[in-house]
């Protein structure tokens, strides 16, 4: 690969200066959680000895409310806390759960603590990444696709890291990798706070007031310790709650995650003191919009994200990863999709720029609908590698790599065009608390990722063709709703 990595970095000069900062800061906390994230089924299918069907359904639960806590996070940001107070706190809860992740008999408060951490994190930081830019910008598409751009440098150095480090030298070195990785991100966001100008100030505050307080790392500390309090407490009462979610299960599983969705959701309004503003018909209309294309965005991801699942089991079982008499490590396919991400990103962002000032321009919903089309076709590469690799017991590698180059492009038309979508669209009181919603369509997703393969198990049908038909069907049928979604969005491409 020629791309060198200054080159992207040099492109945010034509952006707001905080852009860098947060570039930075969120590519450190991807290399902690994609860390992690490369070595958790391996983790548990080898070293604690589950079973696979067990080991993805904690990754399918852990994933899941990985986006599911944005909800939350967003909202106490929007109606209380500022988007920077959240991206601290996030930050700290997180570093603790992935030293945590070291001590074998701590799984679960480790993933709980990581959980309510990214819960903080995720939705805010995209929000301030936003609110650089000012309304009709035409440069925030591309600068939403640099931002990705550093999400996808920390997830492509993480797994020859942290996955290197685990699979080859002891799980739990890993583990603090990923750890020491959301440190460094932490310090890159406090180094930087200047360049952020208003962005992700407290409701209540002015510009002039940007710097952090003694009274701000008060709340820090606060928030951070209640954090922890309540993970392992919810832990220690796991025994009695699992009776009521046996229960959900017995309308489904995909339907119980969807119901806590939802309920996730509409608790931050139910209790509120004060009655929200009305909207307008035009706001109303906006946010219907992000509804609808939030539901066809939970096929893609119900897809994509069998990268970390079935598709690490494929690497790890069923690829013959012998390379000049050595064997790499399953998780360092992981690294593959970023890889692309970062030759491609730069690419993008400048053809997003071009083209939406032309009269070629797509608009936001047009643009994911191709991406989920594209990730059914590299479900069609996966599905016949995968036929292959049940007669000859295993194949090369060239038949992930494919999907995953795939998968990428598909990503790069979905995924940042969705970030920016929801803060054009989202009313500025709300942009937090829609983001924390974009994020629940993908926590559903993430979770039926996880269980699909059970689910369809006794079904004869096969989970890569089900998934290419899944995707296909879901991005024709967006692409033939893009007229009537256009409308909703009142201008807004």
């Amino acid at each position: 690969m020629k791309t060198s990595l200054p080159a992207p970095f040099a492109m945010t000069r034509a952006h707001p200066a905080g852009l860098r900062t947060l570039f930075f800061a969120e590519m450190w906390e991807r290399f902690s959680f994609y860390g992690m994230r490369a070595l958790l089924v391996l983790y548990l299918v080898s070293s604690l000895e589950f079973p696979r069907e067990q080991a993805l359904q904690v990754y399918a639960t852990y994933t899941g409310l990985v986006y599911l806590t944005p909800i939350l996070g967003g909202y106490l940001a929007d109606r209380w806390l500022g988007a920077r107070r959240a991206v601290l706190i996030g930050g700290i809860v997180m570093a603790l759960g992935h030293f945590t992740m070291a001590f074998p008999t701590l799984l679960y408060p480790a993933l709980g603590l990581l959980v309510v951490g990214n819960g903080f994190f995720k939705p805010n930081i995209s929000t301030m990444v936003g609110a650089l830019y000012e309304e009709g910008d035409a440069r925030r598409d591309s600068g939403f696709t640099l931002f990705y751009m550093g999400i996808n440098i920390g997830a492509f150095l993480s797994p020859f890291v942290c996955g290197t480090l685990g699979e080859v030298y002891g799980w739990h070195y890993g583990f603090a990798a990923a750890g020491v990785g959301m440190l460094f991100g932490l310090g890159v966001f406090l180094h930087g706070q200047r360049r952020l100008g208003a962005a992700g100030l407290p409701p209540v505050r002015s510009p002039a007031q940007a710097a952090l307080r003694p009274e701000d790392w008060f709340t820090v500390g606060a928030v951070v310790f209640a954090c922890a309090a309540f993970v392992f407490g919810f832990v220690a009462a796991w025994p009695v709650l699992r009776t009521g979610w046996q229960s959900l299960s017995h309308v489904g599983q995909g339907t119980a995650a969807l119901t806590l969705a939802l309920a996730a959701l509409a608790a931050p309004r139910v209790l509120s003191r004060e009655r929200p503003a009305p909207m307008t018909p035009e706001e109303r209309g906006r946010i219907a919009a992000i509804l609808i294309t939030a539901l066809f965005v939970i096929f893609f991801w119900m897809g994509f994200e069998q990268a970390g699942g079935t598709m690490n089991l494929f690497a790890y079982q069923l690829t013959d990863r012998v390379i000049f008499d050595l064997e790499i490590p399953a998780s360092w396919f992981q690294a593959v999709n970023p890889l692309l991400i970062i030759a491609l990103a730069p690419f993008f962002a400048a053809f997003w720029v071009r083209i939406d000032r032309s009269r070629f321009a797509m608009s936001s919903v047009v643009k994911q609908a191709v991406g989920i089309l594209i990730l059914g076709l590299g479900f069609v590469v996966l599905a016949a590698g995968h036929e292959r690799a049940a007669l000859y017991g295993k194949v090369g590698p060239s038949w992930l790599l494919g999907a995953y180059a795939l998968f990428t492009v598909g990503e790069l038309f979905l995924s940042p065009i969705g970030l920016s979508m929801v803060t054009k669209l989202a009313p500025a009181r709300l942009v937090s608390l829609m983001m924390g919603l974009w994020f629940a369509a993908i926590a559903t997703a993430s979770y039926l990722a996880g269980i699909l393969e059970s689910l369809l198990s006794g079904t004869g049908i096969p989970l890569y063709w089900f998934l290419v038909g899944s995707s296909l069907g879901a991005g024709g049928l967006l692409l033939l709703l893009s007229p009537f979604i256009h409308r909703l969005m009142r201008g807004v491409r």
